[in-house]
């Protein structure tokens, strides 16, 4: 097979977090479980309604714009982009096509054309049984953002990282819970491969429901066009959608141009002339953001973290917000006890929580059960010496169980350190006893034959014996 050069841009689309649709006052939920609940006739499209623009929904998607350090409009209009299905009650949808809210920026280093604002269709149900299709319009309406790329990804890596870098931005920003598996977050890839710098025919990927099925497509299509015009084929502009159980991509409709949906103002919205509302202006929505992902990993590092720690808190919201916790809780520490709360939730919790996985990747979202003081106070019981490695280890298991005062758990489990010698006598003559050969060759000079002894001795006292104890009484015993 020839060598061919993969393009790829993306078009994302992300649900936003309102309390009411783009433009009626029907309830912005995506949790409702009963169809047609959430519905009026505004977002039903009834005859002699009239939208109006949902001014939260418009300020998310700026924020974003900032974020990305894009140019944000100063005249701005929503458009019909016409086209026809069951899910869509007026026959088009209103969306943005000439004036987006947001122009430019960058994200992973990948550029970003624009950051435009819409309203999401209906869901359709598909019964193959009975051959039915039933429509829910609670979507109907819901504010949804779309993000298109520019064609300068070129590889399915490449793609599924700025993916998740788009959805961790937008929970920062508590616009969107990008949720994919709920369907919060739509990524859709258009793909095209050359053997030259011009671009390719491009063909775009539907129904990916998460980013490693977005991977997967991508890497297929680039084989299956590379193959096709080895074969002297010819690629067609196309939509394909994703076959996971096949792993396979397959034609779904020859690709509709802007010049099909017929784009044209919508008369019933009126234009924005953004500059007149300073809640808009630049200077304002930037004091609204938080700190964001990148700065996030910046100042974890700056006070001595590992990388990878860094961007584990900086991806996982969950466990970055707990360490914060933890942190201010234990009040103006070391770099040593810095590291050390650091490597305990990185390590030690995450595994906990992430116990039905041995995926480090997998995003954690459950609350924590245990209160920042209390991790806290394990912290400071292991920094001065009360508790072991592996004593700590023990009593944060405990603690999950049980979020109670790690000092009475430990007291209650026998987890306390033990340093005293006239204690630890009794469990060293026996562990020598029992391990004479050992004992052997340490006497004739075999070092690691010491730490082997440490071990039996920390086991002999399930873990409560400090270890560096243990290891100045084997060599004093066993130089006798």
């Amino acid at each position: 097979m020839s060598t061919y050069t993969p393009t790829i841009g993306m078009e994302i689309h992300a649900e936003l977090k309102t309390r009411t649709k783009m433009f009626c006052s029907s309830k912005n939920d995506g949790n409702e479980i009963h169809p047609n609940v959430n519905v009026c006739p505004v977002c039903l499209a009834h005859p002699g309604t009239l939208p109006v623009i949902n001014k939260e929904a418009v300020r998310n998607v700026l924020r974003v714009g900032v974020a990305l350090g894009g140019k944000l409009a100063d005249y701005t209009e929503f458009d019909r982009k016409n086209y026809f299905y069951p899910d869509l009650p007026k026959g088009y949808q209103i969306s943005q096509f000439e004036f987006p809210l947001v122009s430019g920026g960058t994200l992973n280093d990948v550029a970003i054309t624009r950051v435009h604002l819409e309203e999401d269709t209906a869901s359709s149900m598909h019964d193959e049984v009975t051959g039915e299709t039933l429509v829910d319009y609670n979507r109907s309406g819901v504010p949804l953002m779309e993000l298109v790329t520019e064609p300068v990804i070129h590889s399915a890596k490449q793609a599924g990282d700025f993916g998740r870098a788009l959805q961790l931005l937008l929970r920062y920003l508590g616009a969107s819970d990008a949720n994919m598996e709920r369907g919060q977050m739509r990524v859709e890839a258009n793909i095209s491969v050359s053997r030259d710098n011009n671009l390719g025919t491009k063909v775009e990927i539907k129904n990916l429901n998460s980013f490693r099925a977005m991977e997967r497509a991508v890497e297929y299509e680039i084989r299956r066009q590379s193959a096709l015009l080895d074969s002297g084929g010819t690629v067609v502009q196309e939509t394909r959608g994703w076959n996971d159980a096949k792993q396979e991509t397959f034609v779904q409709r020859i690709k509709e141009g802007s010049a099909d949906y017929r784009y044209f103002p919508d008369p019933d919205l009126p234009s924005l002339k953004l500059s007149e509302l300073s809640e808009f202006a630049l200077s304002n929505l930037e004091l609204t953001l938080p700190e964001l992902p990148a700065q996030r990993v910046s100042r974890y590092v700056s006070h001595g973290l590992k990388l990878e720690d860094a961007q584990q808190f900086a991806s996982n919201i969950v466990l970055g917000n707990f360490f914060d916790s933890v942190v201010v809780t234990l009040g103006d520490v070391s770099a040593e006890i810095f590291k050390l709360s650091a490597n305990y939730i990185a390590n030690d919790l995450a595994n906990i929580l992430r116990r039905d996985t041995s995926d480090r990747d997998t995003e954690i979202q459950a609350e924590i059960p245990i209160s920042a003081d209390n991790f806290a106070k394990l912290i400071r019981l292991l920094t001065e010496g009360q508790l072991s490695s592996r004593g700590g280890k023990d009593l944060l298991v405990h603690m999950m169980e049980s979020n109670t005062d790690p000092e009475i758990i430990a007291k209650e489990k026998g987890l306390f350190q033990n340093s005293s010698e006239e204690g630890l006598l009794p469990a060293i003559q026996s562990v020598i006893k029992a391990n004479e050969k050992v004992a052997s060759d340490y006497r004739a000079g075999k070092e690691a034959a010491l730490m082997f002894l440490v071990g039996q001795g920390m086991k002999a006292t399930k873990g409560s014996g400090n270890p560096e104890v243990l290891k100045k009484m084997f060599i004093s015993e066993l130089q006798k």
